[in-house]
This record gives C-alpha cells, sequence and structure tokens, in this order.
C-alpha cells in the first residue's frame, strides 16, 4: 500500500479502530478522531480523486475541531445530575451534623462518620461537641459547633 492508495475504507477501520480505543480508554477524544475518520472515508467515497494530503489534512482540522468543539460544548452545557455530589464523598456530609470523636485541638479533630473516621478543621472544641460539617478541602472536613 502507497499513500496514493488509500482507500475509502481504511478510513473507516480506522474510524472503528478510534471508537474501540474509546471503549477501553474513555475521555470523548479518540471518540471525535474515529467521527473525524469516518467523515474522511465518506469524503473519499464520494470523492475519490481526493489526495492523500488533503485527506490527511481533512482529517487533523476536523480532530481537533470536533475536540475543541465537544470540550466548549460541555462547558457551555454541563450534566445535570439528581446527585451532584455522587463521587465526592466529602461533599455529601456538608450541613449534616455529627459528634467530635476526638476534640479540635489546634484546629484539627476527628468524627466518626458510618464506617470511616474523618480529620475536621475548626475551632477548639470539646470531644462530644456536636458539629455541623460547612465544607470540604480535600479529605478534610470544616466544623463549626451546632
Amino acid at each position: 500500500m502507497s499513500l496514493e492508495t488509500i482507500e475509502f475504507w481504511y478510513w473507516w477501520v480506522a474510524a472503528i479502530v478510534f471508537v474501540v480505543i474509546e471503549i477501553f480508554a474513555p475521555g470523548t477524544v479518540a471518540l471525535w478522531m474515529g467521527v473525524s475518520a469516518g467523515v474522511v472515508g465518506l469524503l473519499l467515497f464520494a470523492i475519490p480523486d481526493t489526495t492523500w494530503q488533503a485527506q490527511f489534512l481533512v482529517f487533523s482540522v476536523l480532530s481537533v475541531a470536533t475536540v475543541v468543539g465537544w470540550r466548549a460544548y460541555q462547558l457551555r452545557h454541563p450534566t445535570v445530575t439528581d446527585q451532584p455530589a455522587l463521587n465526592r464523598r466529602g461533599e455529601q456530609y456538608v450541613g449534616r451534623v455529627f459528634t467530635l470523636s476526638e476534640a479540635i485541638v489546634n484546629g484539627t479533630g476527628k468524627i466518626h462518620v458510618d464506617d470511616t473516621m474523618w480529620k475536621v478543621d475548626g475551632k477548639d472544641l470539646p470531644e462530644g461537641t456536636k458539629v455541623r460539617v460547612t465544607g470540604v478541602d480535600g479529605t478534610v472536613l470544616t466544623v463549626e459547633p451546632e
């Protein structure tokens, strides 16, 4: 095979390969490259005399344009969910009240939440004090007295 003999179905095979890569390594980049390869295959099917340079140029431009366009679309239209804190466990506790398992000394203490001990930040309080979670900083909950 030389570059001068690229046929349309080569691009369709490339499109399938990109989609399979997307299945195993999700991130929506390979998906849009697959779409671009499919479009170049359609272009070559419709216009068989398209040079290989033009094919690769169209593929490159379409790949970049579709990836950038999809990212921009996602920023303008974020996914709405009924559980926005699903994979952000600490955020699920904001607003809830717990009892200090260890006193807050020098701004740091611990609370027992379900089956886990969480480190907390807040003003110094004795063990057994009821506290409300007001925020999350990584894996540390910010609390204030109830």
